[in-house]
């Protein structure tokens, strides 16, 4: 059963040490260690000014970040310009092993889509997504544009979902 969560957006300039570590942990354990793909995980997109870390911690407050609380859930929010000319995106999606097989996943994406639309009002998203998650995407009005291409060995599709507004 999943644990009270407090959710959190935050540019990187606010983010505390704490904040920053266990998110870097979380990406580096999942997709440099677990999915074995090597490649610079650190970028400079983590610290553009108007990109957003999303996230989610088993605990009450975000500002209290210690050892004994852990980042549930994790994605960061892209402007215009970062990956994409013409769109905002998101990447980085995660969700902690131990939080896996509880619908986690549904809630962050449903949370960070209203804060792409609240903090990028009328602009359209666009990801680089696992192929194997098209399906689940599809539920968030996410629109294949693309064919199949290899990214870190890993095959992607990329995806384009219209702004409601």
């Amino acid at each position: 059963m999943q644990t009270a969560l407090t959710w959190c957006t935050r540019p990187f300039s606010e983010l505390s040490t704490n904040e920053l570590f266990d998110i870097l942990k979380l990406r580096v354990d999942v997709f440099v260690v677990e999915q074995a793909c090597y490649y610079p995980e650190l970028d400079e997109h983590d610290r553009h000014p108007e990109t957003l870390h999303f996230f989610a911690y088993n605990k009450e407050e975000c500002n209290k970040s210690d050892s004994s609380h852990k980042i549930a859930a994790y994605l960061r929010i892209l402007p215009k310009g970062t990956s994409y000319n013409d769109y905002i995106s998101m990447g980085r999606v995660v969700v902690s092993p131990n939080s896996r097989g509880s619908k986690l996943g549904h809630s962050l994406l449903d949370k960070a889509l209203k804060v792409c639309a609240s903090s990028f009002p009328g602009q359209d998203i666009k990801i680089s997504a696992q192929e194997h998650l098209e399906a689940y995407y599809q539920q968030y009005d996410f629109v294949t544009a693309s064919d199949m291409y290899l990214e870190d060995n890993i095959p992607h599709i990329s995806m384009i979902r219209k702004s409601n507004e």
